[in-house]
């Protein structure tokens, strides 16, 4: 039985009106990512002059028309009011049923656009949420104004999950952080917040039945804003999976609930990001008393049919240290071969199996890293992959349905391309198609030992648009990674429009270090550093807690640089220009262009140590960083000499060479746990032979 809200058929509609469609080429993809499973465009558009007037068909839905209303305001287009003097046409917008993204329910849609007007037809309104994200991203520049362009799309997601792991317990996200990205999950596709809520840092939801777990850790979501984020989500097609992380990263709660412990020590919450490899006990009958207590009030909470349990990190040394557990081991035959030592693995298996019953007794289907899978693990706990395409097909071969996180550690600082380049089904799966099946998709996961809420948006986005498009789009259609950069920073764009931080507070971070007077210079800077990849910022001499402020250069810098990437870009064009099957093609606009690129933006590095150097002096935060700029302008120097040597046709002398490798070697160094991001390029323009 549908309801029907001002449900007009022209024919246009009905009768499938023709229009001029372009085949799919080099550019069909815009600026649309995800890019879509099949674009056609056409010659027309819609003008700036023409409004939009929704007429919905489908089952009553308030999330589907607060979303259209949404996109209206955000493309300028509402037409409700019908404008006095004014063009209006129809957003037709028909589905069948309200979608319900927990039950993994369609999300395919189709969008067309025409000079008459939009329709959008779904299955669901899953569908229609994800239509109008795709609308957001076609208007198209067009003078002072905009024009949405004629073009015919069918569209489906490759992987039914899609999620983002945002970490609320190394450091706390308020409610604000998370609403704006789950607007930016909507804008690229991805479909599941996995919320991290408890560790060994913090247990961030109030618990009404154990009110300790919460009070002793400061700040955490009261249950009603738990409830807001919730709605928030639903409405945007967005399901929150909670995780709690047990045995291990629960320092927090052993703190609360000493009698969780394993051992007879006493604990306060953790103030170090080293893994402690502190764990409940498992052997303790009060210990899954509690976690029920827990679960069952978390369970009601969070709606979704998946619970995760977490279940890494924990590598039994406590568990090994404690008589009364080891006794508890040999009793129940939990050794190895020798009698004596413990086999941390049947224990924790055992453990996972009590906790998958308290889950399943309150309706959850139990999620849990790698870890948890082994013998006897039933098939329908979830494993998440973080440590290899390993576990994730280990945990397929045994029966298990699995998500990809290897590989999508964005708080690594790898760039969107690394993580564009890693496929939870790559083309040499070993996996049957029946098996494949059992692949949901994947997550991006944001750990917030190095991200408090100031930075999170900058280390999130937009670098995770790539991921969201790799786990939508078809794999054919994902194997352009310039393009992919090209639309990724349109998605920039779109995102800060949405409120997203990840520009402007990097910006105000370095309006804060350098004042009006080294505010550019310090930028020039900042932007060709990145910070050290993967776990390395924990042991370059700086100690940080949970109370360190992340304000440094360090934390200003982006965690990939676009200038160091479009640099490189320059110079590989450039040299290729110079090689010589090319030599024709020197005296071209596109090589005097490149050129004239090349240069300015070296000779801005060569100049800009000299500007940053008072300030270096007089700011003892900044002194660290002192090396880097003086790297920069020393290659930035062999740099401008190079392209001299390139443009006269001279080749470097070996003494010169000997002193750039120097030089290049000496700029691998990092300072204050940031690199040079351009050091790539300036190895391929210093080194690269053209014989």
């Amino acid at each position: 039985m549908f309801s029907r809200v001002l449900v007009v058929l022209f024919l246009f509609w009905s009768a499938g009106a023709a229009m001029p469609l372009l085949a799919q080429n080099a550019p069909a993809s815009r600026n649309l990512l995800p890019v879509p499973t099949s674009v056609r465009w056409g010659a027309g558009s819609l003008s700036w002059k023409t409004y939009l007037r929704p007429r919905i068909q489908g089952p009553t839905d308030t999330a589907t028309a607060a979303a259209v209303v949404r996109t209206l305001f955000r493309l300028h287009r509402d037409g409700s009011a019908w404008p006095v003097g004014t063009n209006v046409v129809p957003l037709q917008i028909r589905y069948g049923k309200v979608g319900r993204p927990e039950a993994f329910d369609e999300e395919r849609y189709s969008l067309r656009v025409t000079p008459m007007g939009i329709s959008i037809d779904a299955p669901t309104s899953l569908g229609v949420l994800r239509a109008l994200a795709t609308l957001e991203q076609l208007p198209q520049t067009s003078g002072r104004h905009s024009e949405l362009p004629e073009v015919d799309i069918q569209d489906q997601p490759r992987f039914p999950w899609r999620g983002l792991l945002i970490d609320a317990s190394r450091h706390f996200m308020p409610v604000s952080l998370i609403k704006r990205n789950l607007d930016a999950m909507a804008a690229v596709k991805l479909n599941v917040l996995h919320w991290h809520l408890s560790d060994d840092q913090g247990f961030r939801v109030e618990s009404k039945a154990l009110p300790r777990l919460h009070e002793i850790s400061g700040q955490y979501y009261t249950q009603a804003q738990v409830r807001e984020v919730l709605a928030y989500a639903a409405a945007r097609g967005i399901r929150v999976l909670p995780e709690f992380d047990v045995p291990s990263h629960t320092i927090a709660w052993i703190a609360a609930y000493p009698q969780l412990a394993s051992n007879d020590s006493i604990y306060t919450v953790y103030q170090s990001w080293r893994t402690a490899n502190v764990a409940m006990d498992p052997t303790k009958e009060s210990t899954y008393v509690l976690l029920d207590t827990l679960f069952k009030e978390m369970t009601a909470l969070f709606p979704d049919p998946y619970f995760h349990i977490g279940g890494d990190e924990n590598d039994g040394r406590q568990w090994r240290r404690s008589p009364r557990i080891m006794e508890y081991a040999k009793a129940n035959g939990m050794l190895k071969a020798d009698g004596k030592t413990l086999d941390k693995h049947q224990l924790q298996t055992y453990f996972n199996r009590r906790v998958l019953a308290i889950v399943t007794k309150y309706n959850k289907k139990m999620v849990g890293w790698d870890e948890i899978l082994g013998p006897g693990l039933p098939q329908n706990a979830v494993i998440q992959s973080w440590r290899g395409k390993k576990g994730l097909n280990d945990a397929v071969l045994a029966g298990h349905s699995a998500i990809l996180s290897n590989g999508y550690y964005i708080d690594l600082n790898f760039t969107a391309a690394t993580y564009y380049a890693n496929d939870p089904l790559p083309a040499d799966t070993p996996l049957t198609p029946d098996q494949q099946k059992l692949i949901l998709g994947g997550e991006a996961t944001m750990w917030a030992e190095f991200a408090d809420s100031v930075v999170m948006d900058s280390r999130i986005w937009p670098r995770t648009a790539a991921v969201a498009e790799r786990l939508w789009s078809p794999a054919a259609a994902t194997q352009d990674v310039p393009d992919m950069y090209r639309r990724l920073a349109a998605v920039s764009t779109q995102l800060a429009g949405l409120g997203l931080q990840h520009r402007k507070a990097p910006m105000q971070l370095l309006s804060q270090m350098g004042g009006p007077t080294y505010r550019v210079p310090l930028r020039t800077l900042a932007e060709v550093l990145e910070p050290v990849k993967e776990y390395k910022r924990h042991f370059q001499g700086f100690t940080y807690t949970p109370q360190t402020p992340l304000n440094r250069l360090v934390d200003a810098a982006p965690a990939e640089s676009d200038v160091a990437r479009q640099f490189q870009e320059k110079v590989s064009f450039l040299l290729s220009r110079y090689a010589p099957a090319n030599k024709s093609s020197l005296k071209e606009a596109a090589t005097r262009d490149a050129q004239t690129a090349v240069r300015d933006q070296l000779k801005l590095w060569e100049a800009n140590d000299a500007r940053l150097q008072p300030l270096f002096t007089s700011s003892p935060t900044l002194l660290e960083y002192a090396p880097l700029s003086t790297q920069l302008r020393q290659l930035a120097t062999l740099g401008l000499e190079r392209l001299q040597q390139l443009e006269s046709g001279q080749a470097p002398s070996p003494t010169w060479l000997a002193a750039a490798q120097k030089q290049l070697d000496a700029a691998k160094a990092p300072a204050g746990q940031a690199e040079l991001a351009v050091l790539p390029a300036m190895r391929k323009l210093l080194q690269q032979s053209l014989l």
